[in-house]
Formats: C-alpha cells, sequence, structure tokens
C-alpha cells in the first residue's frame, strides 16, 4: 500500500479553512495536554521528596511512575470509541472533571500505596483527554496544512508541559510539602471545563451503536499482562511470572483480533476497527511515536534523580537544566509543520529519530562528579528529535484515518505514546535499577533500592558509591535508548521509503 504525502499543497478554498474561532478552540485543547505533561514531569522531580516522606521500595517506586500510563494505555482504545459515540467534547468535559477531583486526592495521600492509586485514577480519566482532543482537532481544522500546524502548536503542549513541570514543580517543592505538586492541577481543569463548554463544537458524525463490552474487557487483557511483563523482566521477576503474563497478554490479543473480525463479518462494530492497521505508514507512525515516547520518559527518570542525587543540584536548578531540551521540543514541533512542506516524511522522520538517538549516546558518557552540561546539550538533541517526529505521525495518524472514526484512530495513537512512556520506565529504568543493584556497595535495605535510601543514609561511603553505581547505569542505560532509537529510525526509512511518495501537484 502506498500513501502519497503531498510535499507541495494546494490551496484550499476559504470555505474549509478554520478562523479565528476554531483557533480559540486549539487554545483550550493545548490546555488538558499541558495539564497531563506537568503531572508526568513535575512528579519525576518530586520523586526524591516523595522518597523521603513516604518511603517506598523500588519497584513501588516504579508503580508510582506507572500506574498513570499503564491504566491509560488500557483504556484508551476504549475511550476513543467511547468518544466516537457519545460525542469528544463530552467525553472530555468528564474527563476534565474527574481528572481534577482525583488530583485534590493526591495531594493528601497518606502512604504510597494510596498514592499508587491515586495515579491509576488519574489514568483512568486522563484516558478520555487525548483522543477526545485529537478527534477534536480533526473537527475544527479541515485543511490539511492548517491541521498541521494546529497538531504541531497542540503537540508541544507535552514539551511545555514538560518545561513548565519541572519549574512549577521546583518552586512549590521549595516552599511546600510534595502534594503541592498535585493540587496545581485543580484550577487547571476548572478553567478547562468552563472555556470547553463555551468553545469547543461536539464532534461530527457521532457513531451509534452498543458498545463491545467483551472487546474492552480482552483489549485491557492484552495490553497491561504484556506491559506488566516487560515490568518484571526489568526488575528481574520470576520467569514463571513473567511467561504467565506474556501468555495472559498474547492470547488476549489473539482473542481480541478474532472478536473484533467476527463482529465485523457480523455488520457489528467492534472496539477497534482493524482496517484502521491496514497502512504500513501508519504502522509505523504508531511505532515511531512509542519510541520516542519511550526515550522522553526513559530520560526524564533517570535525569531528575542523576541532577539532584548525584550532582547535588536543587530541583529548581535542575528544571532549569533540562528547560533548553524541553524548548527544542516546542521549536522542532513548530518547524515540522513548514519542512513538510518541502522535505519528504520519508526523511523528516527517521532524521528526527536519529537526532534523538545522537542525545542518547552522548549520555553514556554522563560520570558521577561532573555531567550537567552535557546533558543539557543530551536534552536539546533528544527534544528537537521528539519534536520534528511526533508532529509528522501524529498528522499521517489522523490524515489516515475517516471523519467518525478520528477518535479510534487518535486513541491508537495514544495507546502508542502510552505504552512507550510505560515501557520508558520500566524498560530503561528497570535496567537502571538493576545495574545500581549489581553495583552499589551498601548492606541490604533502602540504600541497595534507590539512590534516594542511598542518600538519605548519610554514609559518605555508601553515598559515594551508590552515585558511582547510578551513573553507570545511566551509562548502560543510555546505550540501549541510543540502539532502539536508531533501529526504530532505519525501520521507519526503509517502511517510508517504500510506502510513500509526493502527490502530484494538481
Amino acid at each position: 500500500m502506498t500513501v502519497a504525502i503531498p510535499r507541495v499543497p494546494t490551496r484550499p478554498t476559504t470555505a474549509l479553512r478554520a478562523g479565528r474561532r476554531q483557533w480559540l478552540a486549539l487554545a483550550v485543547l493545548f490546555l488538558p495536554t499541558l495539564l497531563v505533561a506537568v503531572d508526568n514531569t513535575v512528579l519525576s522531580f518530586a520523586l526524591p521528596a516523595i522518597t523521603t516522606a513516604l518511603s517506598p521500595g523500588a519497584t513501588t517506586l516504579l508503580w508510582m511512575v506507572d500506574a498513570y500510563p499503564l491504566v491509560l494505555a488500557g483504556l484508551l482504545v476504549t475511550m476513543g470509541s467511547i468518544g466516537d459515540r457519545v460525542g469528544s467534547r463530552r467525553l472530555l468535559v468528564v474527563g476534565v472533571t474527574g481528572f481534577g477531583l482525583v488530583s485534590l486526592l493526591a495531594t493528601f495521600a497518606t502512604d504510597a500505596v494510596h498514592l499508587v492509586a491515586a495515579r491509576a485514577l488519574l489514568g483512568f480519566f486522563g484516558a478520555m483527554l487525548m483522543p477526545s482532543a485529537l478527534a477534536l482537532v480533526r473537527t475544527l481544522f479541515v485543511d490539511r496544512d492548517q491541521r498541521r500546524l494546529a497538531l504541531a502548536i497542540w503537540a508541544t503542549g507535552f514539551a511545555a508541559g514538560a518545561a513548565l513541570g519541572p519549574l512549577v514543580g521546583g518552586a512549590l517543592l521549595a516552599h511546600f510539602w510534595w502534594g503541592s505538586v498535585f493540587l496545581v492541577n485543580v484550577p487547571v481543569t476548572a478553567l478547562v471545563v468552563v472555556l470547553a463548554l463555551f468553545l469547543l463544537p461536539e464532534s461530527v458524525r457521532v457513531r451509534r451503536g452498543r458498545l463491545d463490552l467483551g472487546g474492552v474487557v480482552l483489549s485491557m487483557a492484552a495490553v497491561v499482562p504484556i506491559v506488566l511483563a516487560v515490568k518484571l523482566v526489568a526488575s528481574g521477576g520470576a520467569a514463571a511470572a513473567i511467561a504467565a503474563a506474556l501468555v495472559v497478554g498474547v492470547l488476549a490479543g489473539v482473542a481480541f483480533v478474532r472478536r473484533a473480525r467476527r463482529l465485523t463479518s457480523a455488520g457489528r462494530e467492534p472496539v477497534l476497527d482493524l482496517a484502521l492497521l491496514a497502512s504500513p505508514v501508519l504502522r509505523i507512525a504508531m511505532l515511531a511515536n512509542l519510541t520516542t515516547m519511550l526515550a522522553l520518559t526513559g530520560l526524564l527518570f533517570f535525569a531528575a534523580q542523576y541532577l539532584q542525587l548525584v550532582l547535588g543540584l536543587g530541583p529548581m536548578r535542575s528544571g532549569v537544566l533540562l528547560l533548553p531540551g524541553f524548548a527544542a521540543t516546542v521549536v522542532a514541533g513548530l518547524v515540522a509543520a513548514w519542512l513538510a512542506r518541502r522535505v519528504p516524511i520519508r526523511v523528516l522522520v527517521p532524521t528526527g529519530l536519529a537526532t534523538a538517538a545522537v542525545g542518547y549516546a552522548l549520555c553514556v558518557l554522563l560520570g558521577a562528579s561532573s555531567g550537567g552540561t552535557l546533558l543539557l546539550v543530551a536534552g536539546v538533541l533528544v527534544g528537537a528529535g521528539i519534536g520534528l517526529t511526533e508532529t509528522l505521525t501524529n498528522d499521517v495518524v489522523l490524515t489516515a484515518a475517516p471523519v467518525d472514526r478520528a477518535g479510534s484512530a487518535s486513541a491508537m495513537s495514544e495507546t502508542a505514546y502510552e505504552l512507550g512512556a510505560v515501557l520508558g520506565t520500566a524498560l530503561l529504568g528497570g535496567v537502571l535499577t538493576a545495574v545500581y543493584r549489581g553495583a552499589v556497595d551498601a548492606p541490604v535495605g533502602p540504600a541497595r533500592e534507590t539512590l534516594g535510601g542511598a542518600v538519605d543514609t548519610a554514609d559518605p561511603a555508601v553515598i559515594e558509591s551508590a552515585r558511582a553505581a547510578f551513573a553507570l547505569g545511566v551509562d548502560v542505560t543510555a546505550g540501549l535508548g541510543a540502539a532502539l532509537l536508531t533501529a526504530v529510525a532505519l525501520a521507519a526509512w526503509i517502511v517510508l521509503r517504500r510506502h510513500t511518495r509526493p502527490a502530484r501537484p494538481s
């Protein structure tokens, strides 16, 4: 299958072009994206404070980060299908409202288990946000040039939120307790609900029909065990548990596909329209989305701890050092919309992935006593590569889907993002933890579990050994990340070269 990617678009009619109201509505859609990104980044920077206050073990610490994207990933396909039925604006409002209320609960969590539970509930309501927002972008912007620019602006919400998170988090943690990083979500969600009701239209061609509840269960049964298996492998879990999780996930995935085909043949609508996966270009776009989010989440996981606990920098200064990387993501995303009119997508997407791979390769050189400047440069390269890639792959996904399947297609794209977020912490974070445990010279206990636990011992010898072990773990993790990004860049170049071509000017 060959997909035509226009290099020089024709001028659209005025009737198709968005006006002031549509761009104001885009600003409303930008806020939930900003909110989710801030929440993820703030949590990364709050981990040292949370570790001190709640004393979670290494596994609980990973679940604290993973609970949100794991639940979110398992429900995205379902929420995308629901949004196509009940309306994307309606689902967005419900999701934002729930997100705000649960953030209030997370603010006053009294132990690590409560915080993990709150993060899981945030994932439930967060699953309603991204598919709805992307589907509404498709509704608001019919002209492809405008939609590509709108997607670039919307996608910068991830980078802008990631950049704002460390600064807001640093300021809050300097003056308040760790729960304040969740409390900041509440006024933002209230504002989004009010603006959404006034400015956002309902999505077009809303689908009707009964939701396939069996497909909902099977979709979660396929996604969650497979991600859990990856987590167990990364953390040195029992082989029997890993095998069992993989078997359950694969069998549920096969059953899900068979059920979807059977319902389609019977004239009923499954949770996921498998015809959306027929395009090799769409599949490689989803793989690129997964890999870029894996790279971003993995970088944030070790960078925040490296700057604060290895180099001894404060939260605010650590956030400032990572700020240029997030800014590079915003700039690259906006430039991507302009470049796509002049350079083929088969060149731009692999270039973005390769740029991020170079950034990860630089992180291999980080040491236990220096590396702040090097991490800044690496962050800029990773951010620029992610910004360039994500804008174009989002456009490919939305363009490939029919209007009345925009929610489902967006959910597939967002599922790839969230799986990447889980794998970034589970795979890269798990590898880092395994290397740390094997290299640190410390007695059994908190110091052997996490770097934060070692720092809390106040034993100079243990702290020095822990910092060296963590730096070694960063080197190994960065090497693995660079290899993964390079492999996907090569795959994207091959697939897009075979299946895309410039469209003939009309």
